[in-house]
């Protein structure tokens, strides 16, 4: 099995224990996908971090869309701004980013 930073993750490059994340790990699977991490970034991924602590499922894009609309406002809440820090997919890369399993619904 694959490893980043330590930690073992699967063949799509999520972790495989939850536990494991910490923002170097995050850091170094942006890198990986050519991503440079902004405060932007961050705002998303601790907003995914914390929905998963209180609902105990990674939101799907829909539900993600919605939920960044209502928090940040529409400017942000909206696919276009997502996929623009996400382009792999807000749901699958930025859960990933943020040690999450893989949204339900994700291909």
């Amino acid at each position: 099995m694959a490893q980043i930073c330590g930690a073992e993750v699967d063949e799509e490059g999520f972790l495989v224990d939850l536990k494991d994340w910490n923002e170097d790990i995050c850091k170094q699977m942006a890198a990986d996908d050519g991503v440079e991490l902004t405060d932007e970034h961050w705002d998303v991924i601790n907003f995914l971090r914390e929905y998963f602590e209180e609902y105990q499922i990674a939101p799907a894009v829909r539900v993600l869309t919605k939920a960044i609309a209502k928090r940040m406002g529409k400017d942000k809440g909206n696919s276009k701004y997502l996929y623009s820090l996400f382009p792999y997919g807000p749901g699958k890369q930025g859960c990933r980013f943020a040690g999450l399993p893989k949204p339900t619904g994700c291909i």
